[in-house]
């Protein structure tokens, strides 16, 4: 990264363990991880690791045990509960495995939610999500419900409800895990587009080598750990297995 840049995303000494009773469970513990304006990274590992808790923390879907998260300088979790949520809807956008639309709603109005959470003017927020459902090939389902849309049609819907704010920070968590492989690549083209277009940073979480591949870093977490594999360092302090270069 160059003198004098300062990251969009950084976290340092980053934990998060659960506790029930007697028995505790150390998911992610003591790293650190910077992410540039623009940048895509795409976050690699076995099944239960913690790469969807890395992004809960990321995205302050969940708060850490230890550490801290900066977006911009800033200390994520420092905000008040109303603050916080307000940072997501206007900094962040999610896109789970699992598209997570409002089954009441059409496409349209599920694309349309984050500027009427924000209060943004109906008119402008209608053209805008108008345009982003064309945009990601739906101009001919803004009205259908998502029980009326095929699986790859939904996590298209999700894309463009997650960009809907022009985040500078999209979060995707196995985006094309639900998906055949057609399908998934579609969606895989559309989340690498948008970020070129819109100029977000995009982290994924993801088992599929082919998305990973188009990232511009690949890091992989292991156990506790966070190892990187190509082609910039990310240095880990702390946490099981030492430090990775």
């Amino acid at each position: 990264m160059p003198d004098g840049v300062r990251p969009l995303v950084q976290a340092f000494s980053l934990g998060k363990r659960y506790e029930d009773g007697p028995a505790v469970v150390q998911v992610l513990s003591g790293f650190d991880l910077e992410v540039r304006a623009g940048e895509r990274v795409a976050v690699v590992g076995e099944s239960g690791v913690g790469k969807s808790t890395l992004l809960h923390l990321l995205g302050a879907l969940d708060r850490p045990t230890d550490g801290q998260v900066l977006f911009d300088g800033a200390d994520v979790f420092a905000l008040p509960e109303a603050e916080l949520a307000s940072f997501r809807n206007r900094e962040l956008g999610f896109v789970f495995q699992f598209h997570h639309l409002l089954g009441d709603f059409t496409a349209l109005e599920n694309v349309m939610l984050p500027g009427l959470i924000a209060r943004r003017p109906a008119a402008a927020t209608h053209t805008r999500a108008v345009e982003l459902l064309a945009r990601v090939g739906l101009k001919d389902r803004l009205h259908h419900r998502p029980g009326q849309l095929s699986g790859g049609e939904q996590q298209r819907v999700a894309v463009a409800r997650a960009v809907m704010q022009r985040p500078r920070l999209v979060l995707a968590d196995e985006p094309t895990g639900n998906l055949d492989p057609a399908t998934g690549e579609t969606v895989q083209q559309l989340l690498l587009e948008l970020n070129r277009e819109h100029g977000c940073a995009l982290i994924v979480a993801t088992h599929n080598d082919r998305l990973a591949s188009a990232m511009d870093r690949v890091v992989r977490l292991l156990g506790a750990g966070l190892a990187e594999v190509m082609p910039v360092p990310v240095v880990r302090r702390g946490g099981a297995g030492g430090s990775v270069g």
